[in-house]
């Protein structure tokens, strides 16, 4: 550990020179060159803004001091191309710059090549309406629930303790709290530590049940109503896949799984967990609806939905087929796309296999209006978010909320190293070595995670009142524009139609790109009918 290191080097440095000293007096001025440093080192290690500082003292304020330069030493520019993928060095720092509560202003104009094809911006109106005082909620909970949840537009996506270190947790739950968004626990279970500061919890049920399972990895019922009935927990989550690795089950390597992360998942200790692929507990989309009636009882009428990354389009259409058929909807559906993060996955799943966010999100939602239910149902997207203009985007395409995990990570101080399966997380964000998190100082990391949501929804308020509209749930389609190449340009509601509500319903309205699909898809089985 670098902490034990400089506290190793420095006293040997002090008697070394002391030693020294006693046959050669002028070696009390090397106090001169070593005293500073020690000095800084000490300072580091004590003061509580920067974790970077009190893991590496002294050869950590290298990174500030390059962070400080470089916008004197390099133009801007974007790593990705000029759609606005979020997690460019551009995007990075408006992340840092609003966390941080420092002006994230900017001087002569756009960064971006706005006539290179890929370039996206949302028209603004002539007429434009004064931002809000107040964000306007979105109410999630149907006629079957009976405690709705009146969500913001962005919330913290799921990050499980074990994944996230202790302190981490409880940064990001009282950012939660002091801002009045949610948190998703991510399929780890609900820790003491989710709940010490009383922010607004998505409890999600992955395949693995932890903290509501058997010993021998079955749902159990009686420790989920338990769980669930906390006045902490707002909405309960089913897990079906997640972005970075569908149909793969999350992974929890064995250096990570410490005596108490596994009296919370209720598993061996010192041994990886990994999720089973797909549930036990349901077999199929009938299956799907049944378990969620239950879990919405069994909690008291919370809000219960699923998260998915959207993969054969005939078996998205047998879960609609299954609402058709029982009658029960879900209150929420989070989509997430090939393009999510994860701490672990095999290369092949993160790169190749998924549906990419908007194509997964404008499928459940225009299936959703085919079926005749997308008033029902709340959609959530758990895409890559930075900027106010990437939760529009995404609140265009037919989003009412929308998760973010990577922009909070940031808030939180991560600098994307990808040691997070390693358990050497440099800021002590995805780890569980107690030399490493706990030197993330919670209170002062709170507070980020808190200004930068405020931030960004005062940001999203201002976009659209610029766009003369009332409020976040008035953006359309058309609002946003894509440049195909140099001349053609294309608004979002030509680029992603929407389709007729209820045409899946009618005989010969089903679109023609959808009709096998529709025809093949089976409620009572995952897989497709032949034909």
């Amino acid at each position: 550990m670098v902490r034990r290191l400089f506290i190793i080097l420095s006293l040997f440095s002090i008697l070394l020179v002391v030693a020294l000293a006693q046959r050669w007096p002028a070696a009390w001025w090397l106090f001169v060159i070593i005293g500073p440093f020690i000095l800084l080192g000490l300072f580091d290690m004590s003061q509580r803004r920067h974790t970077i500082r009190r893991i590496y003292p002294v050869i950590g304020n290298l990174r500030y001091l390059f962070e400080a330069i470089r916008p004197e030493i390099q133009q801007y520019f974007v790593e990705s191309d000029t759609n606005g993928l979020p997690f460019s060095r551009e995007f990075r720092s408006l992340v840092y710059q609003r966390a941080k509560g420092v002006r994230d202003t900017r001087p002569f104009g756009t960064v971006f090549e706005v006539y290179r094809p890929g370039y996206e911006w949302m028209n603004p109106s002539l007429a434009p309406h004064p931002a809000p005082a107040q964000e306007p909620r979105v109410s999630i909970g149907g006629a079957d629930c009976s405690q709705p949840y009146a969500a913001s537009h962005l919330n913290i996506s799921a990050m499980s303790y074990g994944a996230l270190g202790r302190n981490a947790i409880l940064a990001l739950n009282k950012g939660a709290r002091l801002g009045g968004f949610a948190h998703n626990t991510g399929e780890g279970g609900i820790s003491s530590w989710h709940l010490e500061h009383g922010g607004d919890l998505v409890w999600q049920i992955g395949t693995g049940y932890f903290g509501c399972r058997t010993p021998q990895g079955r749902f159990d019922a009686e420790l989920f109503a338990e769980r669930a009935r906390l006045p902490q927990v707002k909405m309960i989550e089913i897990k079906l896949s997640q972005g970075a690795k569908p149909g793969h089950g999350g992974i929890l390597p064995a250096a990570k799984v410490t005596e108490e992360i596994a009296r919370i998942r209720l598993v061996p200790q010192g041994e990886d967990v990994i999720s089973p692929p797909g549930h036990t507990a349901f077999d199929s989309p009938l299956g799907l609806l049944e378990f969620i009636a239950r879990l919405r009882e069994l909690s008291g009428g919370k809000p219960v939905g699923f998260k998915l990354c959207v993969g054969h389009r005939a078996e998205f259409f047998g879960i609609c087929k299954a609402m058709l058929e029982t009658g029960i909807t879900p209150d929420f559906i989070t989509v997430d796309g090939s393009e999510g993060g994860t701490g672990a996955a095999p290369i092949e799943l993160t790169n190749s296999v998924g549906m990419p966010m908007r194509d997964g999100l404008l499928l459940v939602h225009n299936a959703l209006r085919g079926i005749g239910l997308r008033d029902r149902v709340r959609l959530i997207a758990a895409g890559k978010v930075a900027s106010a203009f990437h939760l529009a985007r995404l609140l265009a395409l037919g989003a009412d909320s929308v998760n973010a995990a990577r922009s909070m990570m940031f808030a939180l101080g991560c600098i994307q190293s990808r040691q997070c399966n390693t358990n050497r997380c440099p800021t002590g964000v995805a780890t569980q070595d107690p030399a490493r998190y706990r030197q993330l100082d919670i209170d002062d990391k709170a507070e980020r995670v808190a200004r930068y949501h405020a931030s960004t929804i005062r940001a999203l308020l201002e976009l659209t009142g610029s766009a003369g509209l009332c409020g976040p749930e008035a953006i359309r389609p058309h609002h946003i524009m894509r440049r195909i190449d140099g001349t053609d340009i294309r608004s979002y509601a030509e680029l992603y139609p929407w389709v007729e509500s209820g045409c899946l319903l009618q005989s010969g309205c089903v679109p023609a790109a959808w009709a096998a699909d529709w025809r093949r898809a089976d409620p009572r089985e995952w897989g497709c009918r032949a034909g």
